[in-house]
């Protein structure tokens, strides 16, 4: 699978696979040296530090079901006892097979989940709340933490993070005699400047359409804007920072910055490389494709950097999560089994194996992220990263807000009536909870 990051969050954001879920809502339907400690949540018996047993059977998405049998054989080693069963389910059929499962009472005993699914299967009741003790929730960065709280309880712990960060051409930057931004008016400078050092587009933005939500959001996050209030019962849409977050991202296509259409991926890579485009945000896969499609020399002409940002430098974070059913089989070996996945060691094993950027934070003290000009500027960015509110009905707001956006900078709606739209029919959708 390509590994990108709007392919694999834009799985989990499917608006359309929301209704199976909604039914099921309506209806009612080890080791010591792991991290340890209370949090949210408390899903009875703590569990020991006895050698896991049994069977256990797991589903993980895309290339980590592809992958994960590799690490699980070293689980399986320390525990001699256990058996972990590994099905790799497709993106593309992974939310309504994880629903239906649900429906029919056929659920494996741990499932990965993208992080925006969190709060819409947490509220049919399918999954059993984190043990208090399993994992100290300090150890985590706090933004991916967040993912897996729904009300106040945890259900699973955060697998493996993803933040954007802001990919850059190095040599246009120094003709232009700039260095990368901090602030808005630095990135909208910075942009410009790569146009006049030769770029046709200073940065590639989605016009709206879908998954643009995670690059409009951020914006408001920085002015200290949000998407609900304090207690989590209404959205706050219809607020200065949201419409001014509407205003600056429109304000790159009115003024030519960035370019009227969606780049998909591999035409990013493509563009980015020979120089048509100066600037674009991803994550962290996208080193490993511009080394290997540019090839040595363009080593030295692109670098990354924290987004530019208002009062904070906020970014999205997004990310897998692993959750265990409240009707499993063997639920002790379960979650043995994700307190160890959440190991520092075991995360450095795992980016090894699947590149997935860990999700403990003391991890990233190692060399492999420490010391590496790309990889250690994402650690800095998880330090200020947010994801959306676990809440069941995300994705179908998440929808609403592409839609605006992209009337936004069509020049069909205004950032004030967009956001007023944004707000009523948030509303009338509700938070689902």
């Amino acid at each position: 699978m390509t590994r990108t990051f709007t392919r694999r969050t834009s799985r989990w954001a499917a608006a359309g696979a929301v209704t199976l879920v909604g039914a099921l809502v309506l209806a009612g339907c080890g080791r010591s040296d792991a991290p340890t400690g209370g949090g949210e949540g408390g899903g009875g018996d703590a569990i020991d530090d006895s050698p896991a047993t049994g069977t256990v059977e797991v589903w993980a998405m895309g290339n980590e079901g592809e992958v994960l049998d590799e690490l699980a054989a070293q689980f399986e080693e320390e525990n001699p006892d256990v058996t972990i069963e590994v099905t790799a389910v497709p993106w593309e059929s992974a939310h309504d097979r994880i629903a239906t499962s649900i429906a029919g009472g056929e659920t494996p005993d741990v499932t990965m989940l993208g992080t925006t699914w969190v709060g819409e299967f947490a509220a049919t009741g399918a999954f059993e709340p984190t043990p208090e003790g399993l994992v100290d929730e300090s150890s985590f960065f706090e933004g991916s933490w967040q993912t897996a709280v729904v009300d106040e309880v945890a259900y699973g712990v955060p697998w493996y993070v993803d933040t954007r960060v802001l990919y850059y051409r190095t040599d246009l930057a120094e003709q232009a005699g700039l260095e990368p931004p901090a602030t808005w008016e630095e990135y909208t400078a910075f942009t410009k400047g790569l146009q006049e050092a030769g770029a046709e587009w200073g940065v590639s933005l989605p016009p709206g359409g879908f998954d643009s939500w995670q690059y409009v959001t951020p914006l408001a996050w920085q002015q200290g804007g949000d998407i609900l209030n304090e207690d989590g019962t209404e959205f706050t849409f219809d607020t200065p920072e949201w419409e001014e977050a509407f205003a600056f991202y429109t304000s790159f296509f009115e003024d030519g910055i960035a370019e009227p259409r969606r780049m998909e991926g591999g035409e990013i890579e493509q563009a980015f490389i020979g120089g048509e485009v100066g600037a674009f945000y991803s994550g962290p896969y996208h080193v490993s494709l511009l080394l290997d499609q540019g090839g040595e020399e363009f080593a030295d002409q692109f670098g990354v950097a924290m987004v530019p940002g208002a009062d904070s430098r906020t970014s999205f974070t997004g990310g897998g999560n692993l959750a265990v059913f409240e009707d499993t089989e063997n639920r002790d070996a379960s979650w043995k089994f994700v307190r160890w996945l959440s190991q520092p060691e075991t995360q450095l094993s795992w980016y090894e194996i699947s590149t997935d950027l860990p999700s403990v934070q003391s991890a990233w003290d190692d060399p492999t992220f420490a010391d590496d000009p790309y990889l250690s500027v994402f650690g800095e960015q998880l330090q200020d990263s947010k994801a959306p509110p676990a809440i069941p009905t995300w994705a179908q707001v998440s929808a609403v807000i592409d839609q605006e956006l992209e009337k936004a900078t069509r020049g069909e709606t205004t950032p004030a009536d967009a956001i007023a739209t944004i707000q009523q029919q948030a509303t009338s959708i509700g938070t689902g909870q």
